[in-house]
């Protein structure tokens, strides 16, 4: 057989030879069986004779003892026993924290209403107090007008009576009567002036509460960044 190729056949009978004489299948025994032959053409045969003879081979027996399926089945119970414990434990634990998270949410909810309330008051205070500002900047400017014109007025008058006076001149009873005239003009211009000086000082007053006003504002808008900062 060393210069043929060797058949399946030949190869499958000289290995089952060799197991039924209980000695090993192996490619030196094949070969010391068939004599020399091409090892990659034994090699082939012997692999498929090892694939007919794996699939007629009985099973091993895979089940498993009585005592040891026991055993297995109490400890996957206590397994899943004590996983379930600390799962429980682990729940319970995760309620507890979601309660007290739920209370702190209530609690801050809580305070963050009663700072809205707090804040829409001084809102409210803020407001009330930008108008009665508005208020009485503009009763200052009415009187800081009305001062003015009674300035205005009092000038006309002067110039009025000095051309009236030119004009006169020279006659007894024009002079006198510009006399009169002037006396008037001089009770007229102290009554203007008493008038001014009031509008004055009312302008100074009205200056005064505007200040005073103008602090009270900045103290509640102080008061007001602080809350919201806080």
């Amino acid at each position: 057989m060393a210069g043929q190729d060797i058949t399946f056949d030949e190869v499958a009978a000289a290995a089952q030879g060799l197991a039924s004489e209980g000695k090993p299948v192996t490619m030196d025994s094949l070969r010391g069986a068939l004599g020399t032959t091409s090892v990659q053409t034994l090699h082939q045969h012997l692999t498929t004779w090892r694939g007919t003879q794996s699939t007629s081979e009985p099973a091993p027996d895979m089940e498993l003892p009585t005592a040891l399926t026991t055993a297995l089945g109490n400890w996957a119970r206590q397994l899943a026993e004590d996983a379930a414990g600390r799962v429980r434990e682990r729940l319970a634990q995760t309620e507890t924290d979601l309660a007290d998270m739920l209370q702190s949410n209530e609690q801050a909810a809580a305070q963050r209403e009663e700072l809205d309330a707090r804040l829409a008051q001084l809102t409210t205070e803020r407001d009330q107090a930008l108008a009665k500002l508005a208020e009485r900047q503009a009763s200052v400017e009415r009187l800081t007008i009305e001062l003015r014109h009674a300035r205005d007025i009092a000038s006309d008058a002067l110039v009025g009576k000095a051309k009236d006076q030119l004009a006169i001149e020279g006659k007894d009873a024009q002079l006198a009567d510009l006399r009169q005239q002037l006396e008037r003009h001089v009770a007229s211009s102290a009554a203007v002036s008493d008038a001014r000086l009031a509008a004055e000082m009312e302008l100074v007053g009205a200056t005064t509460a505007r200040n005073n006003l103008a602090a009270e504002v900045a103290e509640l808008r102080a008061q007001l960044d602080a809350r919201r900062a806080g």
